[in-house]
């Protein structure tokens, strides 16, 4: 029994025994199976770190010259200066110029549109990048066999314009892509989109859309119709193609493209875009290229101003471009009528008004041959033209142009000045003595009105400074041609002293006024009767004198000419109509000119220069009997 009990038992004894066995298995598979799992997940974690890593090394390669984005919203890294000509026209420097910078809402709705239509049509539904233009634009390529498309967006052409450079590379493309996120992540769409309006470049020098229309139509982009839009958003692809001034077939058809891609993108009705394709574009001529004389000069007056400034800034200045084009036009002409040996001589000219500002300027013959501005920076002798404030200080003592004066060989103490070829012509009227130069009688009335006097009158009128001696009459004195015109301005506004000027007000892009100018018209220096009587002498100086190269027709003149001893410096200063002009001709080493006289040259000069800045008037045919 007890052994059959034993072996009753014995099975149940065995199961119990199995169990562990069984147990033991199942947790050396399990430990066999987790082991694997840890594996795995060490792997994918070594595999996760090595992308990282990579990704780290590869970011910092990239990352490692990214130029500095505190500087977005300027060129260069510097603030960005823009200069604005007196009908708002932007000024070129060098070539290039940008416009005023346009917030959209300062311009139609459909000059963005055209933009967006033709360069990125989902601007306002992308990242900054577009992944599908992207693949695209890679098939296209890939099958073309060449880069015939791209699929950069508006974000990522800003970053390209304002950060890299154009070249190619992977490194140069991946730099994009990162500062593209890193725009669109800073700024809203309407701020990328104004800042690729203002920064992009549509040709022809012209950066920013103002800077584009004022090169192409003239005028600003606040004005632009649809078909001009068009024409400028066409631009983009290619300006030197599709430039309407050199191409315009190409341009046209662009356009076109342009107008049915917006009607594509439901920015314009089918309406719209047949009735603009039926009207005529017409172009206007480059208005905005300024002297780059007179460009320099206010970039110097700018810092003398308001110094040094982080702020981008517009200049108003008070530059008018059918000046400047009369006299650069007027300047070539008068040389090439005057036909004197002018070889290796220079030139400076000035216009101004009788407020003292500046409407044109011309510093040199060959800005890109030498930059020194001679109308600002250059002091010379003005010779005889300094003679007219003689005669209004003997005017202040109430002599007038009927006065007689000797005209005969003088001596004052050791020195012994002499009439232009020694010719003297005995007793003569102040009118006379002017209008012909006559150095003898001039000595004669400074003596006998006082040098004190005429120095008095002369630093009144704005003459920066004077010797005592008496040559001082005779114009020993050195001077700019920008200080002699704002001298001679007395003479055309009745008396009162004005300071030179080309700037009218200087503001941040924000509306901050930095500078604004206030005080145009300073003391009177003189009587208006004084000032009428000189104008009256220096009008027989143009009528019969030594200017009767100056003549205008139509027009009163009141100006003096000027030589210096040897033909140094060739001098003619005048007014009329409210426009006082001064032109100097000499050499930069101080060197004779062989019969350059400032009746010859810079009288020439002068008239071809007013012919072309003043309307012309009728003059009467002489009545025969």
């Amino acid at each position: 029994m007890v052994s059959a009990a034993k072996k009753k038992r014995s099975p149940a004894r065995k199961k119990k025994g199995r169990k562990p066995v069984r147990r033991r298995r199942r947790s050396r598979r399990q430990s066999t199976a987790g082991g694997r799992y840890a594996r795995h997940i060490a792997d994918a974690g070594v595999f996760c770190l090595t992308v990282a890593i990579g990704l780290a090394v590869t970011f910092a390669f990239v990352a490692s010259d990214l130029p500095d984005t505190g500087a977005l919203w300027r060129d260069g890294g510097g603030p960005k200066i823009t200069l604005l000509a007196v009908d708002g026209a932007p000024i070129a420097v060098n070539g290039a110029s940008a416009g005023t910078p346009m917030r959209l809402a300062d311009v139609p709705s459909y000059v963005p549109d055209a933009i967006l239509a033709v360069e990125d049509r989902n601007f306002h539904h992308h990242f900054g990048v577009n992944p599908v233009a992207i693949g695209r634009a890679a098939l296209v390529n890939l099958r073309e066999g060449q880069i015939v498309q791209g699929g950069s967006t508006i974000t990522q052409q800003l970053a390209k314009n304002i950060f890299l450079t154009s070249e190619r590379t992977v490194k140069r493309k991946a730099q994009e892509f990162l500062l593209a996120l890193w725009l669109e992540h800073k700024f809203s769409k309407d701020e990328i989109l104004t800042l690729y309006m203002n920064r992009v470049y549509f040709g022809a020098g012209a950066y920013g859309i103002d800077a584009a229309s004022y090169r192409y139509f003239g005028k600003s982009a606040r004005r632009l119709t649809l078909g001009e839009a068009a024409i400028l958003a066409g631009l983009l692809k290619a300006p030197s193609r599709f430039a309407p001034t050199v191409n315009p077939g190409d341009a046209g058809r662009r356009g076109r493209l342009v107008i049915n891609q917006m009607v594509s993108a439901g920015f314009i009705s089918e309406l719209d875009a047949s009735a603009v394709v039926e009207q005529p574009i017409l172009l206007s001529g480059d208005r905005h290229a300024a002297s780059p004389y007179f460009a320099d000069y206010v970039m110097a007056e700018v810092e003398r101003l308001i110094g040094r400034t982080d702020a981008d800034i517009i200049v108003r200045t008070t530059f008018e471009r059918h000046y400047q084009d009369a006299a650069e036009t007027g300047l070539a002409a008068g040389l090439a009528i005057a036909g004197a040996d002018l070889n290796g001589a220079q030139a400076a000219l000035v216009m101004i008004d009788g407020s003292g500002a500046v409407r044109a300027m011309i510093g040199g013959r060959d800005y890109s041959a030498s930059q020194f501005n001679r109308a600002v920076q250059a002091r010379r002798q003005p010779g005889s033209a300094f003679k007219p404030f003689v005669f209004l200080a003997a005017a202040e003592t109430g002599a007038g142009a009927s006065r007689r004066i000797e005209d005969t060989p003088l001596r004052i103490g050791s020195w012994r000045p002499k009439n232009y070829n020694d010719r003297y012509y005995g007793e003569v009227t102040y009118r006379e003595a002017l209008a012909l130069s006559l150095n003898s009688a001039t000595l004669r009335v400074q003596e006998q009105t006082g040098r004190d006097t005429v120095h008095e009158i002369a630093k009144a009128a704005g003459w920066p400074s004077l010797s005592s001696g008496p040559a001082v009459g005779l114009g020993v004195d050195v001077v700019s041609p920008l200080r002699l015109a704002g001298a001679y301005a007395v003479f055309a506004n009745g008396g009162f002293r004005v300071a030179p000027y080309a700037i009218e007000s200087i503001e941040t892009i924000d509306g901050e006024v930095l500078y604004k100018r206030d005080i145009y018209f300073e003391d009177q220096i003189a009587r208006s009767s004084s000032i009428d009587a000189v104008n009256e002498m220096m009008s027989s100086v143009v009528d019969w004198g030594t200017g009767k190269s100056a003549q205008l027709p139509g027009y009163r003149v009141a100006g003096k000419t000027g030589t210096t001893q040897n033909n140094r410096d060739a001098w003619f200063a005048g007014h009329t109509d409210g426009i006082i002009t001064v032109v100097w001709l000499g050499r930069d080493d101080n060197g004779p000119m062989r019969g350059v006289t400032g009746g010859g040259a810079p009288g020439h000069i002068w008239r071809e220069v007013m012919l072309r800045a003043l309307p012309p008037r009728y003059v009467a045919p002489l009545q025969t009997q």
